[in-house]
């Protein structure tokens, strides 16, 4: 099953913009069930190796990119990480039900070391479905 293309900012020029790394098989899968959460199409999406990237956040390094999401909201504030999950429940209105989880008081003592080791590990995790070579370039 073939998904359509995601959303760019060149298509919703208003919309916040995920930023997520595309070679990832673990990324790109979530990434892909964002439209459905997205009914009012408040996201735009762009994988960290794109080159726009770069030419329109110098200051977003690939180091830091590589070891979490960004969401560069349509003010141009940043949202790292877990914090991007609980910035998307509040941003998309399918995803309201989540917020009272997430900005639970201590909740992100848990979802912050979590995230990291999912992320440090991606590549590793997804290793059985990299078919292009990029999961063993990444794995630690």
């Amino acid at each position: 099953m073939n998904n359509p293309p995601l959303p760019t900012p060149d298509d919703r020029p208003a919309a916040d913009i995920v930023v997520y790394d595309g070679n990832c098989r673990i990324c790109t899968a979530q990434v892909q069930k964002l439209p459905w959460w997205d009914c009012q199409g408040k996201l735009a999406y762009l994988s960290l190796h794109d080159p726009q990237v770069a030419a329109r956040w110098p200051d977003l390094t690939h180091d830091r990119l590589m070891q979490e999401m960004c969401i560069v909201d349509a003010r141009g504030n940043r949202h790292w990480g877990p914090e991007a999950i609980r910035y998307l429940t509040k941003r998309l209105r399918r995803l309201w039900w989540a917020a009272p989880f997430l900005y639970f008081p201590g909740s992100m003592f848990l979802l912050r070391p979590a995230y990291r080791w999912i992320a440090r590990n991606r590549y590793r995790l997804s290793a059985t479905n990299c078919e292009e070579g990029a999961c063993k370039l990444h794995r630690q």
